[in-house]
């Protein structure tokens, strides 16, 4: 049961469900059962890593926008106004 859950949270990129799946992982005894496990979470921890770097990627494009159209604003002159 927490294998399928696990399996279709993994599907949906359900960060949040993988999160408290991690916080109740049963205990397994079958050797086939734990094998499947292992597996999953691996996929599980390259998801989480994949998510986190297109957040930052996303971060960075974000940041860069506002840094251009904070640079193209009008009004702003670094040059001394004598003529007011």
């Amino acid at each position: 049961m927490w294998i399928d859950k696990l399996k279709i949270a993994l599907i949906e990129k359900d960060v949040d469900g993988i999160d408290k799946l991690l916080e109740n992982i049963p205990e397994l005894t079958d050797p086939k059962e734990l094998e499947t496990a292992i597996l999953l979470l691996k996929q599980a921890s390259e998801l989480l890593h994949i998510l986190k770097d297109e957040t930052a990627t996303a971060m960075l494009k974000t940041k860069q926008n506002l840094d251009y159209l904070n640079a193209t604003k009008e009004g702003k002159s670094s040059k001394l106004d004598i003529k007011s």
